[in-house]
């Protein structure tokens, strides 16, 4: 089965992308968060929000999951 990246639609804050890229790699979304934060401190927060914005107009949302 191939991997693809989505949005989460469970894993969310705001659009989904950072616990999108959690689930994909198998890690924490928690510590995406908190590298995607310490990234936008270094690079004057404007292209850190700039990307996310331009990921959750690009990745699609996940397919939902029945539990």
């Amino acid at each position: 089965m191939e991997k693809k990246l989505y949005r989460s639609t469970t894993d969310k804050k705001l659009c989904g992308v950072l616990g999108g890229i959690g689930e994909y790699f198998g890690i924490d979304s928690t510590l995406v968060r908190l590298v995607y934060a310490i990234g936008a401190v270094f690079t004057a927060v404007m292209p850190a929000v700039i990307i996310y914005i331009v990921a959750a107009i690009i990745i699609p949302e996940g397919p939902f999951t029945v539990e």
